[in-house]
């Protein structure tokens, strides 16, 4: 069926397409998923990530249906692609300078528009799809009218903003943060460094016009494309960092803060506490677009709404003094906006998937990667 760029803000929206999924291109996803047939064609990728990423959908629960629908090794493409997700929020988690530079880079970089006028038509130019590169014009209008593209034509999108039109790369991840409804602080950031070569230190994406030909199925013939640039380079890249140690939970009645980054309630690992208050907290990206602010309200009001028929209790709207004397806990917020706002004092619990995949989320992918099927087994 054709994607629908609405995308519902739902649980039950995300299982459905995870279930349209398993039963259609799932079973080709190896062969296709690079392939961007455009806006309105069946999709060629799972088209899950809004729902993963604010865990309306589990990894764990995707895997696992995956796992069911194709058997031993059948899925192994797509789980790969589950994990790359979980080993950038790992991989920030420690080495969050990465998201903090990113900021002040595009802080900067805004800086400079206002500064430097020749800077500042091409940065026009590109988000309003106005460069004349066929195909990066498409998905520049598509991100903003959609709020969604393919991910090859995210990468093809990057490098050509990066080394053909020589803008700065912060100055992209905030673009597409702002408009994406899958948008996360660490795939965003993470992707867009590797793409420029900081990521993994000197090894580069480089959009090339026949890649973009092929891949298309011939919509895009982009020319004038900068096919050997080099890549960037930075003084020092983002210091590794402990990764930071989960709270331990009380016992007896507790107050649950829910956020952006996990809204499955029903499977966040509570042990013997008891959940008597429920609270959502709405934290959007900087300059979040109007679409993207919506799907966070949405996706919170579904989340809370199970929440509040799971625990039997209902959610609290006031304002201060919500929890009153119970201790607060909530799913662990990676670095990121919700992260940022968390009250003090709240009890920050984590997800086993995170906890052993992020542990090995500290350098290149590799490690995670063949870890998995221990991972799996556990």
């Amino acid at each position: 069926m054709p994607m629908d760029p609405s995308f519902p803000m739902t649980r039950a929206a995300g299982l459905n397409r995870l279930s349209d999924f398993l039963q259609g291109p799932g079973a080709v996803y190896a062969a296709d998923r690079n392939t961007d047939r455009g806006p309105g064609a069946v999709p060629t990728t799972s088209a899950l990530s809004p729902y993963l990423r604010r865990r309306l959908v589990t990894e764990a629960e995707s895997v696992a249906a995956a796992d069911r629908a194709f058997g031993d090794g059948g899925a192994e493409k797509f789980v790969s692609e589950v994990f790359w997700r979980t080993y950038f929020k790992g991989h920030l988690e420690t080495h969050p300078s990465a998201w903090m530079d990113c900021l002040a880079l595009a802080s900067d970089g805004h800086d400079r528009l206002s500064a430097q006028p020749g800077l500042r038509r091409i940065y026009e130019t590109a988000v309003a799809g106005r460069t004349g590169i066929d195909g990066f014009d498409d998905w520049s209008r598509e991100l903003v009218e959609t709020g969604w593209l393919h991910n090859h034509a995210r990468m093809w999108f990057a490098s050509i903003w990066i080394f053909t039109l020589r803008l700065p790369w912060a100055l992209g991840a905030d673009f597409f943060l702002r408009h994406l409804l899958d948008g996360d602080p660490a795939s965003n950031t993470l992707s867009w460094r590797w793409v420029a070569g900081l990521h993994t230190r000197g090894k580069h994406y480089v959009a090339r016009a026949e890649n973009i030909r092929r891949y298309t199925d011939g919509r895009f013939n982009p020319e004038g494309l900068d096919e050997y640039p080099d890549p960037l380079d930075e003084p020092m890249p983002p210091r590794e960092v402990p990764l930071p140690q989960a709270d331990a939970l009380p016992d007896g009645e507790v107050a649950l803060l829910l956020h952006l980054d996990d809204l499955h309630p029903e499977s966040v690992p509570l042990g013997t506490a008891r959940v008597v208050r429920i609270r959502g907290l709405i934290a959007h990206a900087h300059g979040a677009s109007d679409r993207v602010r919506a799907a966070d309200r949405a996706a919170m009001a579904d989340a809370l709404s199970r929440a509040e028929a799971h625990f039997a209790c209902p959610v609290d709207r006031a304002e201060e003094d919500w929890s009153g004397d119970l201790p607060v806990v909530t799913p662990w917020a990676p670095v990121g906006p919700s992260a940022t706002v968390l009250p003090n004092g709240c009890l920050r619990i984590r997800r086993a998937w995170d906890d052993a995949a992020w542990q090995r989320s500290t350098r290149g992918y590799s490690r995670l990667r063949s870890a998995i099927p221990g991972l799996l087994h556990r």
